[in-house]
């Protein structure tokens, strides 16, 4: 519990950043972040050690989020469904979307380092130009323009914009 409870102070920025992201509300995104902490350090003897224990608190975060909006939805009485409706398993749709999720990924891979590493900042770790700026120790316009050039090669590979 100790590893945990010392190590929460310096992930709290991305925490914050990623559950305002989420409940848009920065009280509601405040009491996000401290409900994920609690809940880390409650089970803090489940943490294996073997993966990144911010990506472990982030999984905490967002587990506590989508619990929270389940909720939500029962309390405003849409939380029933016919179980026909959820026990359907589209495995066509399923694949593909697999198979999507395969080719993003492979296409994020085949990008130049500095322009992944520029997407991967912004768009998967909710940084701002400026932190990503100060991450990667180079002019914002610098981020600005890697991020354009990754995007459009990735409209590019998906067929979105002409050669």
């Amino acid at each position: 519990p100790g590893t945990v409870a010392r190590a929460l102070p310096a992930m709290l920025p991305r925490l914050r950043r990623v559950a305002l992201r989420l409940a848009r509300s920065a009280d509601r995104a405040d009491d996000l972040v401290q409900a994920a902490c609690l809940r880390a350090i409650e089970r803090a003897a489940q943490f294996s050690g073997r993966g990144s224990l911010e990506g472990w608190v982030l999984s905490i975060l967002m587990n506590t989020w989508f619990n929270h909006c389940r909720a939500e939805r029962l309390r405003l009485g849409q939380g029933q469904e016919e179980a026909a409706d959820v026990l359907v398993y589209d495995g066509p749709r399923a694949m593909e979307a697999r198979l999507t999720l395969s080719d993003v990924a492979a296409a994020i891979d085949a990008l130049p380092a500095p322009q992944r590493a520029v997407l991967l900042l912004t768009c998967r770790d909710g940084l701002s130009y400026r932190e990503a700026a100060e991450r990667e120790a180079v002019p914002i316009g610098t981020i600005m323009s890697r991020l354009a050039a990754a995007r459009r090669a990735l409209a590019h590979l998906r067929g979105d914009v002409p050669e």
